[in-house]
């Protein structure tokens, strides 16, 4: 049995202290079910086996499994079940795979997937002292980010920041700052001109009470020159700057999977056949390296190779890992994120799976490719990767 995509609905995304940072991420979650569901005006709520949802923080508002507080707020009837899983950055593409696996298992023909976070709203914790009325300060640690209330066992390489991860990458094959600077300043053209064209009307739900209507980090204006006078971010020496990575974000995606049959029931055509999947882990600090492994191992679950890709997504958390993996796959780089990237875009972590999967669909089928590749890098040491068919597509 296969499984497929039938329809992907996101939020705008929006800057940290933007457009959306007056939204809790459990009300943007339960804003892309019920965008999803009047895509799919036929489809009965009841019919829906199962909701899965990504989500990195779980420490704020969204708490609480917000995969089924999105159900109940987007008022689907209360035997509509729901879970939410953590994959880091990978959650939401996560939850794709997971409802595939469903699908293809028979357990379910119509599985509602997707992803939220608010980076704005993630809350500060305290950890909990280790004996009563504790004499000393106590800080207050952020959870928008990244490594927090590290356990001291792990070895000091593994926990190294985000950034500096990637200036390790960007050491060890050797990536250039002016390489970084202009595939950011592509991401930022590419996604601008894509909004401009229309290509997102039909795959971004703006959330109500808010005016967000495009996302919100795109700069029209971005330049090379202007992206080379941005100073390092994580060594003074640096080549990362916070101009060629994504910046902290908000939003929600949505995906709706089904099985061939389940065409009757949701009242649609099937767009997209998932082909083949896979995960991949390595040392936690070369996690922008792990979509290569992942992605190579889902083509080969598909049976072809990447000379029969017509179309890459590939989350853009940093400029250099996106390079370092472009160039490990050797595919045109111009097939790989044509409608911009995250670095303009946006991540918000919980979601940014789910909104490559939608922007692969279409972008499959108005370049008339048949086989695409979504593909993430992951915190700690993972990545993963999806195959799509495009159902519309000749052999």
């Amino acid at each position: 049995m296969s499984s497929f995509v039938y329809t992907a609905v996101r939020t705008p995304f929006g800057k940290y202290g933007g457009g959306l940072a007056g939204v809790r991420p459990d009300d943007l979650a339960a804003h892309v079910v019920s965008a999803t569901l009047a895509r799919v005006p036929n489809l009965d709520p009841a019919a829906i086996d199962d909701v899965v949802f990504g989500n990195t923080n779980g420490a704020g508002e969204e708490n609480r499994n917000v995969g089924r507080m999105a159900v109940l707020l987007a008022g689907l009837p209360t035997s509509v079940p729901a879970t939410t899983v953590n994959r880091l950055c990978g959650s939401s593409l996560d939850a794709v795979l997971i409802g595939s696996r469903m699908i293809e298992a028979g357990d379910a023909d119509v599985v509602l997937t997707g992803g939220v976070e608010s980076m704005t709203r993630a809350p500060w914790v305290l950890p909990k002292p280790d004996r009563p009325f504790p004499a000393t300060d106590v800080t207050a640690v952020s959870t928008a980010l990244g490594w927090r209330l590290v356990n001291p066992r792990m070895p000091k390489e593994w926990t190294v920041s985000l950034g500096e991860a990637n200036e390790l990458l960007r050491e060890r094959f050797g990536v250039s700052r002016e390489r970084q600077d202009e595939f950011a300043h592509r991401s930022h053209t590419l996604a601008h001109r894509a909004w401009e064209d229309g290509f997102y009307d039909d795959l971004v739900a703006p959330v109500d009470g808010t005016e967000l209507v495009r996302d919100e980090g795109i700069r029209p204006d971005s330049a090379p020159e202007k992206l080379a006078r941005l100073k390092p971010a994580f060594r003074p020496d640096g080549t990362i700057t916070a101009g060629n990575a994504s910046p902290l974000s908000d939003g929600a995606s949505a995906v709706l999977l089904g099985s061939e049959a389940a065409a009757d029931v949701i009242g649609a055509a099937p767009l997209a056949r998932i082909a083949g999947r896979a995960a991949f882990a390595l040392d936690p600090q070369d996690f922008g390296y792990a979509p290569v492994e992942a992605a190579n191992r889902a083509l080969a679950r598909a049976g072809i190779g990447w000379d029969r890709v017509g179309a890459v997504e590939l989350n853009e958390a940093f400029a250099v890992q996106s390079l370092v993996c472009i160039d490990a796959w050797k595919v045109d780089p111009e097939i790989v994120n044509t409608r911009g990237g995250a670095i303009a875009i946006g991540h918000p972590l919980g979601a940014s799976g789910g909104r490559i999967v939608g922007t692969l669909v279409k972008v499959l089928r108005e370049r008339k490719a048949r086989w695409g590749v979504a593909a993430i890098c992951i915190g700690v040491g993972q990545g993963l990767a999806v195959v799509l068919e495009n159902l519309e597509a000749g052999a």
